[in-house]
Order: C-alpha cells, then sequence, then structure tokens
C-alpha cells in the first residue's frame, strides 16, 4: 500500500495522472538513466574514443537488460546514488563492452540528463493540456460573451460584466502559460556531461565535441557551460507550474463561490456521486475545484524548495540536489491532476444565467450607482453628480428601495438625464457592461 497521496491507491489519481506517473515512476526514471548511458556510448563511437561495437553491444544490453531492482535498490541506499550500482548490471549485461559504460561520465551527468529528459516529456503533456483547456475556455468566453452578471471586488458587488469577461480572463493568463512553455524549453532542455567537478578533464581535448555530440544523440541543448550547480533552469520550470497551477487556483476559487448556495450561479458537471456528502443527500460538493486549489498550494511550496535548492556549494552540492528529488516529480504530478481536473470540470461546466441576472438584481439598482452618476457628470459636474447619486444610494439601502424610483424624484438628476425613462435605463445592468464584449473578442482572438 502506498503512504503518501502520490502512490496512493485511494488517492493518486487525484494528485497526479497515469500519465505522469508513467515519467516520473521507477522503472522510467531508470529508463531514462540508461538512455543517457546509450546515447554517451554512441556519442562517443562516433568520435571514435570506444569501439564502435562497443556501443553497439551497450545499447543491444540496454535492450534486453532484466534489471534487479532489488539489489539496485540496496546498493542504492549504500552509496547513496543509483548511477554506480545501475552501471554494474548495464555493464555485465553489456559483456566486454561493459568496459566502457560510463566512460567519462560523473553520477550527476547521468541524473540530470535524465531528469532533463523527464522535464521533456512532462512539458509536453503540460503543454497540450493547456492548449485544450484554451479551447475549452475561448469556447466558453464566446457562448457567454453577453451574458451579464455581477463583478464582484472585496466579495461585494462592484459593477456588472459578463461571465464571458470573467472566463476570458481565465484565457488570458492560460495564452501567457502556453506562451512561458514554450520559452522555457531552450533554457530547460539542456543536457549535462561534464564530469567530475565539470571540467571535462577526464575526457581530453575533444570534450566538448563528446558533450555536443552525447546531447544531440539525445535531441537536448548543449550548454554554454557546465550547470550542474547553476540550477536554474529547473528551478523555473517548477516555478512556471507554480504560475500555472496558481492561475488553476484563483480558477478553482472563483467556481467554488459562483457554486456556493447563495450564490448559485455555477455547478461543477454533475457525476452521480461525485461530491456526495456521507449525511446530507443534498450536497454536491465542488471536488474538482477543491483538488485544483490544493494543488496550487502545494506546488507553491515546491517552488519555494526548488529555489532554496539552487544554492549549491562550490562545485559539487552537499545536499541541496536531493530536494529536487522530491520536488520535481511531485510538482509535475500535482500540475497534471490540476489540468485534468480544470479540463473535466471547465467541459462540463452548468452555467446558471438566470440565476446570474437574478443576482444582478439584489442591489436594486445600486450595482449601476457609478452609471448614473458618469451619466449626470456633464451636466451636474462629477463631484456634485457622486454627491447626489450617494444621497441617493443612502437611502436606498436604509429605506430598502430602488434606485431608479429614487432617483426619479430628484429633478436635477431627472433633468441632467433626461427623464425617468433615461434614469432607468441608465439603472439596468445590462447597459453599463463597458467593453466586455470587445475585449472577450480580442482574447480569444489573441492566442488563436
Amino acid at each position: 500500500m502506498g503512504s503518501t497521496v502520490f502512490d496512493s491507491a485511494l488517492f493518486r489519481d487525484m494528485f497526479g495522472t497515469v500519465e505522469m506517473r508513467a515519467i516520473f515512476g521507477d522503472e522510467a526514471l531508470v529508463g531514462y538513466y540508461i538512455e543517457a548511458e546509450v546515447a554517451l556510448a554512441r556519442a562517443q563511437a562516433r568520435m571514435g574514443v570506444i569501439p564502435k561495437e562497443a556501443a553497439i553491444a551497450i545499447e543491444a544490453a540496454s535492450k534486453g537488460i532484466k534489471l534487479d531492482f532489488d539489489k539496485l535498490k540496496q546498493e542504492t541506499d549504500i552509496v547513496g546514488y543509483p548511477i554506480l550500482p545501475l552501471v554494474h548490471q548495464l555493464a555485465a549485461a553489456a559483456g566486454e563492452a561493459g568496459r566502457y559504460v560510463h566512460w567519462g561520465a560523473t553520477t550527476q551527468d547521468i541524473m540530470d540528463t535524465a531528469n532533463v529528459l523527464q522535464v521533456r516529456a512532462a512539458l509536453a503533456i503540460v503543454e497540450r493540456d493547456l492548449r485544450e483547456l484554451r479551447d475549452i475556455l475561448a469556447a466558453m468566453a464566446k457562448r457567454h460573451r453577453d451574458t451579464p452578471m455581477a463583478g464582484r471586488t472585496h466579495l461585494q458587488q462592484a459593477l456588472p460584466i459578463t461571465f464571458g469577461y470573467k472566463a476570458a480572463v481565465w484565457l488570458s493568463s492560460v495564452d501567457r502559460h502556453i506562451e512561458r512553455v514554450a520559452q522555457v524549453k531552450p533554457r530547460v532542455l539542456v543536457g549535462e556531461f561534464a564530469g567530475a567537478a565539470g571540467t571535462l578533464a577526464s575526457v581530453g581535448e575533444r570534450g566538448l565535441e563528446m558533450q555536443q555530440l552525447f546531447c544531440e544523440e539525445l535531441g537536448l541543448g548543449q550548454p554554454a557551460i557546465t550547470w550542474h550547480v547553476a540550477r536554474d533552469g529547473l528551478a523555473e520550470a517548477v516555478t512556471l507550474l507554480g504560475l500555472i497551477t496558481g492561475t488553476l487556483g484563483k480558477i478553482a476559487t472563483d467556481v467554488m463561490l459562483m457554486s456556493a448556495t447563495e450564490f448559485g450561479e455555477v455547478s461543477e458537471p454533475f457525476v452521480h456521486g461525485r461530491g456526495a456528502s456521507s449525511t446530507m443527500p443534498q450536497k454536491r460538493n465542488p471536488i474538482s475545484s477543491e483538488l485544483m486549489l490544493a494543488a496550487a498550494k502545494a506546488v507553491r511550496q515546491h517552488v519555494a524548495t526548488m529555489l532554496d535548492a539552487m544554492i549549491h556549494d562550490f562545485e559539487r552540492a552537499t545536499g541541496p540536489w536531493h530536494l529536487e528529488w522530491a520536488s520535481l516529480p511531485e510538482s509535475f504530478l500535482l500540475a497534471g491532476a490540476s489540468l485534468a481536473n480544470a479540463k473535466f470540470m471547465l467541459a462540463g461546466l452548468v452555467v446558471h444565467e438566470k440565476r446570474m441576472l437574478d443576482n444582478l438584481g439584489l442591489t436594486r439598482g445600486l450595482i449601476v450607482a457609478e452609471a448614473v452618476m458618469m451619466a449626470a457628470a456633464p451636466k451636474l459636474g462629477r463631484q456634485h453628480a457622486h454627491d447626489v447619486v450617494y444621497a441617493a444610494c443612502r437611502e436606498a439601502i436604509e429605506g430598502d428601495g430602488n434606485l431608479a424610483d429614487i432617483l426619479g424624484a430628484v429633478p436635477e438628476i431627472v433633468e441632467a438625464l433626461g427623464g425617468v425613462e433615461a434614469i432607468r435605463r441608465h439603472c439596468d445592468p445590462a447597459n453599463y457592461l463597458g467593453l466586455s464584449g470587445k475585449m472577450v473578442d480580442r482574447a480569444i482572438a489573441a492566442g488563436g
């Protein structure tokens, strides 16, 4: 049985996905280690540093090897790292060619490169999910471009907006994250082969050529200089996940609040039994949003850990590197789960347009007090218009009245706006949506 939410049979699909676990599981990680070792042998054979036959034999051994994971685990506990125990098994499987396995490399070369290969595979999933999420949000924004609802600041009704505008704001963040994924790849998807202190001393004058061919074999960029104690690349990758899950956490928070009984403006997709209470039959809890918010908070902590892990001492760290072993995979698992939850929840989100309209009427016109003030300002002056409308708002609040009716009894407002009917028009929230629609159109087109 699992001991954490990431390997628990009960919770693992809430805090990770099958795809992400396939990338960061033990078998996959060891597979990436072997891929790096084979790529190194191929690169060295291309240069004539090791016999071509040796590289062929090493690659053949990598495909047919039956790893003893129990032995690998035991020796890893002793050594502190898995590469030397793995090299023993791979070298034995390669026979005579085994002498050339791991030629000139150091443990961190292989482990760092394997992590980069993991990040590459994981970023492909993140990028795909972001693009699918973009399509969902763009469709939502377009469909509800002109659906009026209350905009809220400090949890109070502020001014009317449209639900499409809200969805387009969410969409704009997703578009920026898609850009960020593309921008981060050249900085992060870089191989590591530099030897014990990073100087390539073990492979001689042609070391940079060997490094180039090694990276080429793996489809990775070649670094300008060794990065094994300059960890900003991997820290940036996790920080990006922090930004992505932060956006999803914001969306989740909006949806959870709008799902509250007192708001009742949206509901998560109905799946029989999902979000049910063990004691209250009426409950339909926003589970997907809750998991998205939890992921945002957890990844945020991993961002801090990865920033801390950047502080390496001299040319080989005494411990900060190990922090990445926990934070890197967990961050991608959490981000993958959050994106999966976001796609499911938003694709099936139930929007209660009538309830949005009803909520707009809760203040009996107070939500558009600014509209009346700005319309009267050219005749009365801004400050005087503010004072008159402010007094009318106080009367409406204290007397539980309708703002349009109260303003209709104020001669200077009637005169300034051109009649009682004009007052009622200005007090209709649907007539004070600003440029919501045009902004929605721009947001949809921006990433199209």
